[in-house]
């Protein structure tokens, strides 16, 4: 074992070894990865109390106050499993904050739309942010799976990297820009039942094809011999993400 931090060269490579199956090693690196921004049960948290708010907000004759109960109580329902299991609490905090913001806002208004206009800001914030860190070749990508992997920020002083995961950076850039290119003109136009359909299915089905795209845009990016460490980092996080719910 090594004191402090490694850098992306030093991960050694093991000449003879047999790489696994493609199948194998597909599946395995694109749950890594998933697990590493959350895995299902965050998707699946982030996205059902909005499908249910807009599914009772149709189905009870568009009255507010039932659906902002229902995606309250989902919100609390959510909370408390995140709890049992020993999530980590800001996971827990998080969660429902954002769901009890939205509905106090939408209650305060009296306007269903509003229930959706914390994540406009949100992706808003995040489409610049991605921006800006990509534009100053700062990627977020790079700097959460360098703090995992213990690199620090060693990995800009190598151009392989820093290219793989600018690249991956602007698919994130594209993400968020391409939520308010879709979502925002449904809120001005008070398009609630087309607003909520539209977050459901740019929510975590639309995640899932991001994380695809971000796993294929930087393995395309890092040569064979250096890809294992980027694996290896990923899996990093997510284990370590593991190790606080274990924890707390």
């Amino acid at each position: 074992m090594t004191d402090g931090p490694r850098s992306p060269e030093d991960v050694p490579t093991v000449a003879g070894t047999q790489p696994e199956p493609p199948s194998k090693a597909t599946k395995e690196e694109g749950f890594s990865l998933l697990s590493a921004f959350g895995g299902w049960g965050g998707l699946l948290d982030a996205g059902l109390p909005g499908l249910a708010f807009v599914l009772v907000f149709t189905l009870f004759d568009q009255q507010l106050r039932p659906a902002l109960m229902v995606a309250i109580g989902l919100g609390v329902v959510f909370a408390v499993i995140r709890l049992v299991r020993r999530d980590p609490l800001q996971n827990v905090v998080g969660g429902f904050i954002g769901i009890a913001i939205a509905a106090v806002i939408a209650n305060a208004t009296g306007n269903a739309a509003d229930f959706y206009l914390p994540g406009l800001f949100i992706n808003g914030a995040y489409a610049l942010g991605y921006l800006i860190a990509n534009v100053l070749r700062w990627p977020l990508i790079g700097l959460v799976v360098g703090l995992a992997a213990g690199w620090g920020t060693a990995w800009r002083q190598d151009p392989v990297l820093l290219r793989a995961f600018q690249r991956a950076g602007w698919l994130w850039v594209g993400f968020f820009v391409l939520k308010l290119v879709v979502q925002l003109p449904l809120y001005l136009a008070d398009q609630v039942v087309a607003l909520g359909v539209a977050r459901v299915v740019m929510g975590w089905p639309l995640w899932l094809v991001l994380m695809w795209l971000t796993y294929l845009v930087v393995k395309a990016s890092v040569p064979a011999d250096r890809w294992s460490a980027v694996k290896q980092a990923a899996e990093q996080l997510a284990a370590r993400q593991n190790g606080k719910s274990e924890r707390e």
